[in-house]
């Protein structure tokens, strides 16, 4: 299969690029990171794996220029959600009739973006989590592994969804086709509504998060939120349930720090526009008063204007 990856020279896009590379796909990772995609194409890509300590240099291609390669057949998107539509704006001379565009990014609100652009019949949605760290150019840390779901926008169990799914679990990913990918997709939003923007705002790591009476109330009530709206879009996800998986998720995650800490620490703009900002416009489209992701969204904002760059 003939796959691009926007965002190839970030973690998530260099993991799941190296590896598809790796397991003997055709690949190009596209980024705007010009010393990246030097040394990738110098090199080879730098897989490095935490669990293990292995260290790999992968061989693939790379380009600073989607209209100079080759069409693909399915686009993978893992740049940052400000970046969505330029990005695959600018990856349009890449695709032919029947590619596919598939986000696996954060929060919710991209494959809209997305389907904007290409036609939402293009888009595949889904989720991972699998987790990375930056190193440095052409040099990925992936720091820990877990399932991925992939599903269709309308929850029919096609045959395309079918062949992505099974390219990416013989790369070596967990990977698990879904009717119910909105479920999914909501449920990993609701942990990441309530832990990053409080790590990031705190300097917390994820099990110092649980640790405390008054960050563990704050996260209990902004859950409460995206449960609220989630049932009113008829997703169907419970407050027990979930607090139980993120508090256990939060617990057994010592020391790790959220990306949105880690952007917070690099003084880079923050995803909190599709994680809480996702809850609070779905609350004011639905009538659902949503004030404490309300509260997050306006703290972060007020952060990121301390940035010396954004």
């Amino acid at each position: 299969m003939k796959i691009g990856v926007l965002g190839g020279a970030g973690a998530m896009g260099g993991i799941f690029g190296g590896r598809l590379a790796q397991a003997g796909e055709d690949v190009t990772l596209i980024d705007v990171w010009p010393e990246a995609v030097e040394k990738i194409n110098a090199e080879g890509l730098t897989i490095e794996d935490k669990a293990s300590g292995e260290k790999q240099a992968v061989k693939v291609r790379a380009t600073l220029t989607p209209e100079q390669a080759d069409p693909v057949d399915l686009l993978l998107v893992f740049v940052k959600c400000y970046h969505t539509e330029a990005a695959v704006r600018g990856a349009l001379p890449m695709l032919h009739p029947t590619s596919v565009v598939m986000t696996l990014q954060n929060g919710w609100g991209n494959a809209p973006r997305i389907g904007g652009i290409v036609g939402a019949d293009r888009v595949v949605v889904g989720l991972t989590y699998n987790s990375g760290t930056l190193i440095g150019p052409g040099h990925v840390l992936h720091t820990g592994k877990g399932v991925t779901y992939a599903g269709e926008l309308n929850g029919t169990m096609s045959e395309r969804l079918a062949n992505i799914t099974g390219t990416l679990g013989k790369a070596g990913f967990d990977v698990k086709p879904t009717d119910k990918v909105l479920t999914e997709i909501w449920s990993k939003l609701s942990l990441n509504v309530t832990s990053l923007p409080t790590g990031a705002l705190l300097r917390f790591t994820a099990d110092q998060l649980i640790a405390h009476a008054g960050t563990e109330a704050l996260m209990r009530a902004l859950l409460s939120e995206v449960i609220l709206v989630a049932n009113a879009q008829g997703i169907a996800i419970t407050f027990d349930e979930r607090w139980a998986a993120i508090s256990g998720t939060l617990t057994r995650a010592v020391g790790a720090r959220g990306s949105m800490l880690q952007d917070v620490e690099k003084q880079r703009r923050t995803e909190i526009d599709v994680i809480n900002g996702a809850i609070v416009e779905a609350g004011q489209r639905l009538n659902i008063p949503t004030p404490y992701n309300e509260s997050m969204v306006w703290m972060v904002k007020a952060l990121e204007e301390t940035f010396a760059s954004k």
